[in-house]
């Protein structure tokens, strides 16, 4: 029996396995211009899953319009799955498999629309450590029965469905249909239509949510059981709140204590930025057997329920922002996504402000500051893959995204003001400045339409700002000098820096204006002089840099 047991799991898929291509590895970048051509009006899946076998059998039926004639649709598919039909508008339809990809050989004309069903099946690419890699999560629970969830980000939506594998390419509704054993429940995007029980015990749950994210779509399979409740939004809706964990001693209590940072949550959310985006679908948390994901309406949790001295969970209130800041807000290039990192990085010190005050806003900001690395420019203007953007090796800016974009805000909002920054930061998630329920919907953004939203909210052109921060690595290095009873300050920026700068000179504060970059005052010869003291600019810092290398140096005894 051991024997048996032991070469059934040999012959399924294990970590890493089966493998995927470098086509199927790259997210965004640069796509096929009948690609781009494509504008993608619905998607509607069908998942039937089979945990024991690790393996899907999938229909996916996919409308696109043409914005420009056409004369093939190619379409993302990990080659691992194996393509049995495809019809086009109910027609038997002629389709090649280059690597990574299914291209449909039919032309469009301009304006004009299809209907592309894909049967396919097979066996998907198992993650080695999701979710900073990607692929299926096969697990257990502790009484052994099966647990499992997808997650797309890295690798992008190809590895589990037939999409336009680029930020952009995101349907305008989607329709999901999950097929599970019996005894499992498949929670996931957007709005439960309703769950089937088939004659043998299984059962098809069926969902459908608005614009999704190209990798939010995902599978989230267990023996689940339900916290729910609904929100009295400000805004003057009911939003539904539902939280799906695994049953086990002591997971009820440990469920709703999660459950019971939904309410404020919503609440700090909703009073400073604005209405919660899906209140009409619901607020959706799943247990899965990895960290987490935003996956929209339905975010994973696998945080363990870890205590933190703020007082809140980090990771629920990290992917909880990315509902307004990567679902709602979607960057337009994968060369944006600090967008969606950045602003829900720097979400987190605002909330401990608003729960504690000042005190934790600086403590929690001063954990993201010797993060920071400066290895490489955070945004380069270009189009560029999501490896491109997250590994170093490849000249991405890495973990830089999340915590020297929150502290690039961090300084944005000290030099416009709290009324301004917020003003642009709800013009851009929301495309406009009175953002109500029902007035808006999911949009595309990028770093230089925030520039001119800031411009615009202000009055200022802060093109030097973001240049510094953004499009250098280097941060600002503020270089002073004292001579007698004059104090010199001169930014050094790699280019024009005019940040204004407070001095404290024997605890009285007093702010320099740097209009050219530089700026003087009057120190006594004997007064302690301290620079920026509530540190309200991101600047270069010698100590900060030596204790990086001391880390790196500890790293590698």
């Amino acid at each position: 029996m051991i024997a048996l047991l032991l070469a059934t799991m040999q012959a399924l898929p294990q970590k890493g396995e089966p493998p995927i291509s470098a086509q199927t590895q790259v997210s965004g970048g640069v796509r096929p211009a009948e690609q781009e051509a494509l504008s993608f009006e619905r998607a509607d899946l069908s998942f039937d899953v089979d945990p024991a076998k690790r393996r899907i059998d999938a229909r996916a039926t996919l409308t696109f319009a043409a914005t420009a004639a056409v004369a093939r649709l190619p379409i993302d598919l990990d080659s691992n799955f194996h393509v049995a039909r495809v019809t086009v508008d109910g027609k038997p339809a002629r389709f090649d498999r280059p690597d990574g990809r299914l291209v449909v050989l039919h032309p469009l004309a301009k304006g004009a629309r299809a209907t592309v069903a894909i049967a396919y099946a097979g066996t998907p690419h198992v993650a080695v450590n999701a979710p900073w890699d990607d692929g299926m999560v096969w697990s257990q629970t502790a009484d052994g029965r099966a647990w499992f969830a997808s997650t797309t980000e890295g690798y992008g939506c190809d590895i589990l469905w037939p999409c336009l594998d680029f930020p952009r390419g995101e349907p305008a509704e989607a329709v999901l249909h999950i097929t599970v054993p019996k005894g499992l429940k498949a929670p996931s995007n957007g709005k439960l239509l309703g769950v089937d029980t088939l004659p043998d015990g299984r059962t098809t749950w069926h969902w459908r949510a608005r614009r999704p994210n190209t990798y939010a779509i995902a599978l989230n399979v267990g023996p689940y059981e339900e916290v729910s409740g609904s929100y009295r939004s400000r805004f003057g809706n009911s939003i539904p709140l539902y939280y799906w964990y695994i049953p086990g001693a002591g997971a009820r209590a440990k469920a709703e204590g999660l459950f019971a940072e939904f309410a404020p949550t919503l609440d700090f959310f909703e009073r400073t930025i604005g209405p919660y985006p899906f209140g009409d679908e619901k607020v959706g948390v799943v247990e899965t057997p990895h960290k987490g994901m935003e996956h929209q309406t339905i975010n994973a949790y696998g945080n363990g329920y870890a205590k933190a001295p703020e007082g809140f969970d980090w990771l629920f209130h990290h992917e909880f922002a990315h509902e307004w800041f990567a679902n709602q807000l979607t960057a337009a290039n994968w060369d944006d996504y600090w967008l969606h990192e950045g602003f829900a990085s720097y979400m987190q010190p605002l909330y401990g402000r608003w729960r504690e005050g000042e005190a934790r806003y600086a403590v929690m900001l001063d954990s993201q500051r010797n993060q920071i690395a400066n290895a490489a420019p955070i945004v380069r203007d270009k189009v560029l893959t999501e490896e491109e953007v997250y590994e170093p090796a490849k000249g991405g800016a890495g973990t830089d995204i999340y915590y020297k974009g929150s502290w690039m805000l961090h300084t944005l909002r000290g030099l416009i003001g709290d009324a301004a920054f917020f003003d642009a930061t709800r013009r851009l998630v929301y495309g406009r400045a009175d953002p109500m329920p029902g007035n808006f919907r999911p949009r595309f953004a990028s770093t230089r339409a925030f520039e001119g939203i800031v411009r615009q909210v202000t009055g200022r052109d802060l093109g030097w700002f973001f240049d510094a921060y953004l499009r250098r690595a280097a941060l600002p290095d503020l270089v002073t000098r004292r001579e007698g009873d004059r104090m010199t300050l001169a930014w050094e920026a790699g280019g024009p820096f005019p940040m204004p700068v407070e001095v404290a000179v024997d605890g009285k504060v007093q702010r320099v204006a740097m209009a050219d970059g530089r700026g003087t005052l009057s120190v006594p010869a004997n007064a302690h002089v301290v620079i920026d003291p509530a540190a309200r600019v991101l600047k270069r810092s010698t100590a900060i840099e030596a204790y990086r290398q001391w880390q790196t140096q500890q790293r590698g005894k």
